[in-house]
């Protein structure tokens, strides 16, 4: 079943008289229950996307149904949906637990179903016994936890996520990011999350929609944008790639526009090399060393060697001979003007 389908939705603004097509025709179908995210640079379209989506900006053209029915021009008030946003917006005058039970409140459920409710929604996101407590009283990854059971109390058919985590330091993020795919698994809720963090996206989506430009370049699982990108665009946006084209393209792989990943890459002896060249820069990463290495016809070439085979990297200025295995080329679109993949 489809939970939320967009059929040629466009968003045009008004910029000091000239027209800025926000999001361009897209068509989208994202399933019911399944943890959905929207990916692309600042800019791109995928707030805009959520935005209405959430019945808070109307579409200029095109339609959106949410669980088969048509909410295009109706108020936010009026979807099946809520929405965790990136400030957590907590009413810093009220309890926690009368901050979950807020969409409670309004609808004039009594005080002890709301409270009892607001407990419950604060077990399910590991905040235990905060409920008495103000929201200045509480880290930044409990209070978006809060945010979180507030939206979920209202139990929509479909949670909308505008950059929740990115006021989070890394180590919080990445400890939040496994909650949130742990609720969303629990709940069967379809979550539709917008970041411009492809790590983010990679490990807790079922599918990733690439915005650029107000388009849609591709959709797929993961695996699939990581590994077979459509265009250039996805192929760079999403990880690190070396993406060749035109007469090195063909000399190489034999097509006109090919990306082979940085881990693909390696080093070894001259004979057999698919590439030579030299050294430029090594960065350091942990895990891996990452080398720049300046081939014929002017490229840069990236390997990623892992530091568990490579306990030392080779020192700039040193002649490289780079090998890959055939499956590790993937052709790719030439351009991108080929994008507005739909799904």
């Amino acid at each position: 079943m489809t939970a939320v389908r967009l059929a040629g939705v466009s968003c045009v603004f008004d910029a000091g008289g000239k027209p800025v097509r926000a999001v361009d025709g897209v068509d989208l179908a994202i399933e019911r229950g399944e943890f959905f995210t929207l990916l692309g640079p600042s800019g791109s379209g995928k707030t805009t996307c959520l935005r209405m989506i959430g019945g808070f900006q109307l579409p200029t053209a095109g339609s959106i149904e949410i669980d088969g029915e048509d909410v295009s021009r109706r108020p936010p008030f009026q979807r099946p949906v809520n929405t965790v946003f990136q400030d957590y917006a907590l009413f810093p005058h009220m309890t926690i637990a009368q901050n979950v039970a807020y969409a409670l409140m309004v609808r004039g459920v009594d005080a002890a179903t709301r409270i009892r409710r607001a407990n419950e929604l604060l077990e399910l996101v590991r905040l235990p016994g905060v409920g008495e407590r103000r929201p200045a009283q509480l880290s930044g990854g409990q209070r978006q936890r809060v945010a979180l059971a507030r939206a979920l109390i209202s139990e929509p058919k479909v949670l909308l996520l505008d950059e929740p985590l990115g006021a989070l330091d890394l180590k919080l993020r990445e400890q939040m990011q496994s909650e949130l795919k742990r609720l969303q698994r629990q709940l069967g809720i379809t979550f539709v999350f917008v970041t411009h963090d492809q790590h983010e996206a990679l490990s807790m989506s079922d599918r990733i929609g690439i915005f650029n430009q107000g388009k849609l370049e591709q959709v797929a699982a993961p695996a699939e944008l990581y590994g077979r990108p459509r265009t250039r665009f996805v192929a760079e946006f999403v990880g690190s790639a070396n993406v060749m084209h035109g007469e090195i393209a063909r000399a190489h792989a034999g097509a006109a526009a090919v990306m082979i990943r940085p881990e693909r890459v390696r080093l070894g002896e001259a004979a057999g090399a698919r590439a030579s060249g030299t050294l430029a820069e090594v960065q350091y990463f942990g895990a891996f060393w990452r080398l720049a290495v300046e081939v014929a016809g002017g490229e840069r070439l990236i390997a990623d060697l892992p530091v568990a085979l490579h306990h030392s990297a080779p020192e700039p200025g040193h002649r490289l001979h780079l090998h890959w295995d055939e499956d590790a080329v993937h052709v790719i679109a030439q351009s991108d003007e080929s994008g507005g993949g739909t799904a």
